[in-house]
C-alpha cells in the first residue's frame, strides 16, 4: 500500500466516456467488481448493474442519466462517473465534463472512433479534461487494436500512444503485453486476476518493435525523453512512464490500451494507469470565479476558504439530492454554506459518499471530493455553493438549446395541478429539459435534446409521478434567418398621450451574418448618445425573439445602426429600445427571410444487403448521403437528414433489416427549410 504526504494526491476524478453500445457501463461494472466495491459482477443484458439502476436504463438497455460511484485501488481513491452515450443525453455529459479532472475514453475494437464518440471527445477537449483510451471488445469478431487506432489518430487527432499488444485475436483473446515493462498479463477463462510472466515467443519481436515506435513518438513530444533517446537509443520505463503521465496531463497525447470488459480481461492494467497517468486535484490548475468584478483563485486546500459546484440534482417527492464537486475548503454536516446564485444561505443536512443510488453517510467532505448533499432548498445544476464569509462565483456548465418540442397534457382534469409539479421538477433535475406554455394554444410545451430524451421524461411522468398523460407529435424548433437584407430603413418612433412623450428616431441596415447576431454603431456626429445606442440594441436582440416567417427565433444577421435622432425632452432609453424593437421587425418584414430546419449527421449500420432500401429510404427523407464505410458483415452510412424527418425512423429501420440495422444521430446545426414547410 503506498503512502502519498498529502491525501489530495491519491484522488482521481474520472469519467467514463464512449459512444452508446462501447461497453461504458460494463468497464464500470468491471473495475468496481477489481476494486472490491462490487462481490459479483452486474451486465447490462441482465439489468443487474450497479451504474444503470433507473427502471428506464435497465429496460431500454443504455446509461441515461449520469451515475457517480466511489471505489479504492492501490492506495488511491477513485470517483467514477459513468455518463450516457446517447447523443440525447449530452448534457449529461457536459455537466460530468464539467466536474472531473481526467477521463477514460472507451471504444469499440470493431467500429472504433464512432459519432458520439467523437462528440465527447470534442466536449473533453472544451473543459481541458487528459484522457486515456481504452480499446475494448477485442474478443468480437473483425476487432482489430490498430484500425482502432487509426481512427483515433486521423477523427479526433490525438497522438495515440500505445502501451500494449494483444495476446491473440477475436474469441482467442487471452490478454496483453505490456511494452513499458515488457511482460505478459494473461487471463484464464474463469479468472478474475491477470497471471504475470514472459512474452510469448511467437511476439517477442513484435513486442521490441512496437515498444521501439512507442519510444520514438513520445521522444518526439516530449524534451527530456528525447534528451534521454538520442543519449542512449532508448528510454528508460520510469523515464517513459513519467513521460507519458506528462503528455497525458497536457493533452499532447493519448495512452491506449486494450481489452475485453465483458470477458473481464484488461481492467487491472486500466486501473494502474488511470492511478499513473491521469491528475489528481493537485494536479489540476486552481479554479477561478468571479466575485465582485474581479477574478479569484481557489487552491486544492482543505484549509482554503470553501467552494464548490453542483452539477447534478435529484428531486424527488421524499427530499433532494445535491451533487458537488468541492474544489476548495472542507464541508462538515451542519454547515451553512451560501448559494452565490441565489445569494441564499441553506444548511447542509447530511454529506452522502455516492454508489449510484446506495449511499452511505459522511461526516466530511475535503477539496476534491464528489459527494451529494441533503438539504438544499434553492441550488441548482451549477450552482456555486461558498462559504458565507467568502463569496465567490464558478462558470457553470454550458446547457444546449432543445431542438425537440411536444404538447403534454395530464387525462385527468384533477392532475393538472400535479403535471405542473412534476414538470418542474424534471427541469430541475435536467436544464436541457424546458417546459413552457405556448402563447397561441394555451399548450404546455416540453422541450428537449431529442425523441428519446422527450420519450424518457414522460415516462418519467408516469413511472415516477403517477401520472398519465397525453402526448402530441413532437416537433421541432426552427430558426429564421436573413436571405437578402436591407438598407435605409427609418423608423420613427412618437408617442404623445398627455404625460411626457416618447420620441426616437433610427436608420438600420440589415445583412446576413456568418454567425448568430452582431450589432454595431456607425453614427457619427453624436445624433444618437451612446446610451441610446445600448437601447437600440437591447431592443434588436428583443425583436430576435419572433420573425415574420412563424415567429420562430432570428439568427444569422447584422444590423447597424446608421443615423438616428432625439427630441430634446421626449428621448428616453425607453423609446429608443421600443424604436429599436419595432424597427428591426420592420425591416425583418422588408428582408427576404429563409427558413432553417434543425438537421442531424446520422450513421445508419445495417447488413450489406439491405443498403439499397436504406439509401431509398434516407433519400425520402430528404437525407444526403456524405460517406459509407464497410465494417465486418455491415455497412455504415452516413448522412445528413433534416431532424424532423427522423421521428420514428427507429422502426422504420428495424422493420427494413429484421431487426439488424442500428442508427445514431447527433445535431449538426440548421440548414435552409424547403419553400413548403410548415412553419407553425
Amino acid at each position: 500500500m503506498r503512502t502519498n504526504p498529502n491525501p489530495l494526491t491519491a484522488v482521481r476524478n474520472l469519467g467514463i466516456l464512449a459512444h452508446v453500445d462501447a461497453g461504458k457501463t460494463t468497464v464500470t461494472e468491471r473495475i468496481l467488481y477489481a476494486t472490491g466495491t462490487t462481490h459479483r459482477r452486474g451486465e447490462v443484458h441482465d439489468g443487474t448493474t450497479v451504474t444503470d439502476f433507473d427502471p428506464q436504463e435497465r429496460d431500454r438497455g443504455i446509461t441515461i442519466f449520469a451515475a457517480a460511484v466511489s471505489c479504492a485501488w492501490d492506495g488511491h481513491r477513485i470517483n467514477l462517473i459513468d455518463t450516457p452515450g446517447h447523443v440525447d443525453f449530452a448534457d449529461e455529459v457536459e455537466r460530468s465534463l464539467r466536474v472531473l479532472d481526467g477521463a477514460v475514453a472507451v471504444f469499440d475494437a470493431v467500429a472504433g472512433v464512432e459519432p458520439q464518440s467523437e462528440s465527447v471527445w470534442r466536449q473533453a477537449d472544451r473543459h481541458g479534461v487528459p484522457r486515456i483510451a481504452f480499446v475494448n471488445k477485442l474478443d468480437r469478431a473483425g476487432a482489430d487494436l490498430d484500425t482502432a487506432v487509426a481512427s483515433i489518430r486521423e477523427r479526433l487527432h490525438p497522438a495515440p500512444l500505445v502501451v500494449q499488444v494483444p495476446i491473440g485475436s477475436e474469441s482467442g483473446f487471452t490478454g496483453v503485453v505490456d511494452l513499458l515493462r515488457l511482460r505478459a498479463l494473461t487471463w484464464a477463462d474463469g479468472s478474475d486476476t491477470a497471471q504475470e510472466g514472459p512474452v510469448p515467443e511467437e511476439l517477442r519481436e513484435e513486442a521490441k518493435r512496437r515498444r521501439r515506435i512507442l519510444e520514438e513518438a513520445v521522444a518526439e513530444l516530449h524534451p527530456a525523453a528525447l534528451e534521454e533517446f538520442c543519449e542512449r537509443s532508448t528510454l528508460a520505463p520510469q523515464t517513459l512512464a513519467s513521460a507519458l503521465r506528462d503528455l497525458t496531463r497536457s493533452g499532447d497525447g493519448v495512452v491506449v490500451l486494450c481489452g475485453s470488459a465483458y470477458r473481464n480481461r484488461g481492467i487491472e492494467p486500466l486501473l494502474d494507469a488511470a492511478v499513473a497517468y491521469l491528475p489528481s486535484p493537485l494536479d489540476v490548475p486552481a479554479v477561478r470565479g468571479m466575485h465582485d468584478g474581479a477574478e479569484q483563485e481557489r487552491l486544492a486546500d482543505p484549509k482554503a476558504p470553501f467552494a464548490a459546484l453542483a452539477f447534478k440534482v435529484n428531486a424527488t417527492a421524499t427530499g433532494r439530492l445535491t451533487y458537488l464537486r468541492i474544489y476548495s475548503g472542507t464541508l462538515e454536516k451542519g454547515d451553512t454554506v451560501r448559494d452565490a446564485d441565489t445569494r441564499r444561505t441553506e444548511r447542509i443536512g447530511r454529506i452522502l459518499r455516492v454508489q449510484a443510488d446506495r449511499h452511505a453517510q459522511l461526516e466530511r467532505a475535503v477539496a476534491g471530493d464528489i459527494v451529494a448533499v441533503a438539504g438544499l432548498k434553492s441550488a441548482r445544476a451549477g450552482s456555486t455553493l461558498c462559504a458565507p464569509d467568502a463569496p465567490l462565483v464558478l462558470e457553470p456548465p454550458g446547457v444546449a438549446e432543445p431542438v425537440v418540442s411536444m404538447a403534454v397534457e395530464a387525462r385527468g382534469r384533477a392532475d393538472g395541478d400535479r403535471l405542473v409539479t412534476a414538470l418542474a421538477r424534471l427541469a430541475e433535475e435536467d436544464p436541457s429539459l424546458v417546459v413552457r406554455t405556448d402563447p397561441e394554444t394555451g399548450q404546455t410545451l416540453l422541450s428537449g435534446m431529442g425523441e428519446l430524451h422527450l420519450e424518457v421524461a414522460v415516462e418519467k411522468l408516469r413511472r415516477a409521478h403517477g401520472l398519465e398523460v397525453n402526448v402530441g407529435r413532437p416537433r421541432v424548433t426552427y430558426r429564421e434567418t436573413v436571405g437578402r437584407g436591407v438598407s435605409g430603413l427609418v423608423y420613427r418612433h412618437v408617442k404623445q398621450d398627455g404625460g411626457a412623450g416618447q420620441f426616437a428616431h433610427v436608420v438600420l441596415d440589415v445583412e446576413p451574418l456568418d454567425g448568430e447576431f452582431e450589432f454595431r454603431s456607425a453614427v457619427v456626429g453624436g445624433r444618437v448618445p451612446q446610451e441610446y445606442v445600448r437601447a437600440v440594441e437591447a431592443g434588436c436582440r428583443e425583436a430576435l425573439a419572433d420573425g415574420p416567417l412563424g415567429g420562430h427565433p432570428v439568427t444569422g444577421l447584422r444590423v447597424t445602426l446608421t443615423d438616428g435622432a432625439t427630441h430634446v425632452k421626449d428621448s428616453s432609453d425607453t423609446a429608443f429600445r421600443t424604436a429599436g424593437r419595432l424597427g428591426l421587425r420592420e425591416a425583418l418584414r422588408t428582408c427576404a427571410m429563409i427558413l432553417l430546419e434543425p438537421v442531424a449527421e446520422v450513421t445508419v449500420t445495417v447488413p450489406e444487403e439491405a443498403v439499397g432500401g436504406v439509401l431509398g429510404d434516407l433519400a425520402a427523407r430528404r437525407g444526403r448521403v456524405t460517406g459509407s464505410s464497410a465494417r465486418p458483415g455491415a455497412t455504415a452510412v452516413t448522412a445528413t437528414v433534416p431532424l424532423a424527418e427522423l421521428f420514428g425512423y427507429a422502426t422504420r429501420l428495424r422493420g427494413r433489416t429484421q431487426g439488424r440495422g442500428t442508427f445514431t444521430a447527433r445535431p449538426s446545426g440548421y440548414a435552409p427549410a424547403p419553400v413548403s414547410t410548415p412553419v407553425r
